[in-house]
């Protein structure tokens, strides 16, 4: 490779590396005011947002749930703050479809609450309950994790949903969606409530 081309090759690294940097991931949530195809106009809790979902965009359905629907095996997770036990006590629970098992798998720091934990992993054994609720132990490639659901946490299911589930006044969250350069937003997947369901 000549010095002229690996000049060329260093400069485009680098600029693929600026863009790269400058692109900015965003979590939003809040209520859809209105759907035009792939383009959502969104009541946020900072003002009107702008989204465009992307082509094959996956919409995730959030519906009620209970600690029943979860058996031995039931891929989950849940975002949780640790205890001087080394337990977890859940803030939320999600349990995935089939369809979504392996999605984030593992556990790591928990970005909107501070503090907190997201672990991703498959049910193990039955639950058991004790004084400070119920104790799932959740084990995922790299390790397991005991978490401690107290009666009042929600608990919600997750299902593959459709654009029938974009509807007005439908509560919603984005957890990564891409800051464009006019200020509007774009994201490859939404979960959105059924039945005034709030996804957190």
């Amino acid at each position: 490779m000549n010095k002229t081309i690996r000049v060329a090759v260093a400069g485009a690294i680098i600029a693929a590396s600026c863009i790269v940097a400058s692109a900015q991931t965003v979590r939003v949530r809040g209520t859809i005011e209105k759907v035009d195809g792939n383009l959502l106009t969104l009541k946020a809790s900072d003002g009107e947002v702008k989204l465009t979902l992307t082509e094959n965009a996956l919409i995730v359905a959030v519906v009620k749930a209970t600690l029943a629907d979860i058996k031995e095996g039931t891929f989950l997770g849940s975002a949780a703050m640790p205890q001087p036990d080394g337990s977890q006590k859940a803030l939320e629970v999600h349990i995935f479809p089939e369809q979504m098992r392996g999605t984030g798998e593992g556990h790591r720091p928990y970005a909107p609450v501070a503090n907190s934990t997201m672990t991703n992993g498959s049910a193990a054994g039955a639950t058991v309950s004790g004084v400070e609720g119920s104790t799932i132990l959740l084990k995922y490639k790299d390790g397991e994790r005991k978490i401690v659901v107290p009666p009042n946490v929600p608990i919600v299911r997750y299902e593959i949903g459709t654009k029938g589930d974009l509807k007005a006044g439908t509560s919603f969250v984005v957890l990564a969606a891409t800051k464009k350069p006019d200020g509007t937003l774009e994201a490859p997947r939404i979960n959105v409530g059924r039945d005034g369901v709030v996804p957190q």
